[in-house]
């Protein structure tokens, strides 16, 4: 679980998140990008940019097809550097999937303590992205690096897409239902490792969640029922379908029975095992949820930061058993029916 010795201090001791819990909430981040004085300006050939806070940008080259492009990277996650690499890696290409891309190549970002971490560590977590690049199927093609605080690995991605077959966040439709491609549960499990309540089995379930490229979601982007697409990520479940929610102008309706959850979260979860940025994700949109007053551990795991999180799919109810079994047949047999929108106020409720 471990490349730490006596010597060499854990991954996770060197920084102060880890994974997508580093991300700035949600509110603080919309504050921040609403600051700027410059004026707007318009590019016709951006097909998505940050209007509905979407997973990777979009420009057009022709007419028939757009590049897909997007960064992402954090702090570890997990004190195995290879692993390290891995997940976030992963995590940085999902974007791509969400929005129905099919990747191209990619670079890596990389900031390292360059005199407190052994080089041979720094090695091992370039080693760890570089491996997931070549599952992929795309060149690591180049990047940049500093000597940081604390240690920072992550991708920029870059992929292409059918323009007719681009999904976005905002295009869900009433009466879709949701369907969630991997069990929930990262970022508290991350928390139980930090301190030290993780068990061997945990940890490889764990890591083998994190370390699942979302690749469905090039072919799923190809269905005429499928009408809006994302990943789950540091804003938890309920963040991400608010975002739905909002982009569309419809109410989302999560069925928290029919939830999957990574091994003992649910436990971990009952005894106060939660991340910091659990309560920071509640406090910037808890306003917008319906259904959870009086249930304080469903709510923290519903606030749960996700790190490479599974893809979450609004369709037709008709184009339900052709989504799952896509899943299916690309590894995510724990994807389920977890949702629906209806007409409403943009909010999420829980069922």
């Amino acid at each position: 679980m471990t490349a730490a010795t006596d010597s060499t201090p854990r991954l996770t001791s060197l920084s102060h998140g880890g994974g997508c819990g580093c991300k700035i909430a949600p509110g603080v981040l919309s504050a921040l990008l609403a600051r700027s004085s410059l004026p707007p300006m318009v590019f016709p050939d951006l097909l998505v940019g940050t209007e509905t806070a979407d997973d990777a940008a979009v420009y057009r080259i022709n007419e028939r097809q757009a590049i897909v492009a997007t960064t992402d990277f954090f702090m570890p996650i997990v004190d195995d550097p290879r692993d390290f690499g891995r997940i976030a890696a992963t995590n940085a290409l999902s974007d791509l999937y969400a929005m129905g891309a099919q990747p191209l190549m990619a670079l890596a970002i990389v900031g390292m303590p360059i005199n407190v971490l052994p080089h041979e560590v720094i090695a091992r977590i370039l080693e760890g992205g570089e491996s997931v690049c070549r599952e992929a199927g795309i060149p690591l093609a180049g990047g940049h690096s500093i000597d940081s605080v604390e240690p920072i690995y992550g991708l920029v991605g870059i992929g292409i897409v059918e323009i007719e077959h681009l999904k976005r966040n905002a295009t869900a439709q009433a009466g879709d239902v949701l369907i969630l491609g991997k069990p929930l549960g990262v970022g508290i499990l991350s928390a139980a490792l930090k301190k030290g309540e993780l068990d061997a089995d945990g940890y490889a379930a764990m890591v083998a969640a994190t370390t699942k490229l979302n690749r469905p979601g090039t072919e799923l982007a190809r269905l005429p029922g499928v009408h809006a697409l994302t990943d789950v990520t540091g804003f938890g479940l309920l963040g991400h379908t608010l975002e739905l929610a909002r982009g569309a102008g419809l109410s989302a309706h999560i069925d928290a029975r029919a939830l999957r959850w990574l091994p003992g979260v649910q436990a971990l979860a009952g005894r106060g095992t939660v991340t910091g940025a659990s309560g920071r994700n509640w406090a910037s949109y808890g306003t917008d949820v319906k259904g959870l007053e009086n249930d304080s551990v469903l709510r923290a795991l519903l606030t749960d930061p996700q790190t490479s999180g599974g893809l979450l799919v609004a369709c037709a109810p008709e184009a339900a058993e052709q989504v799952l079994a896509m899943f299916a047949q690309g590894g995510f047999g724990e994807a389920a029916v977890v949702g629906r929108m209806a007409p409403g106020a943009p909010q999420v409720v829980v069922d």
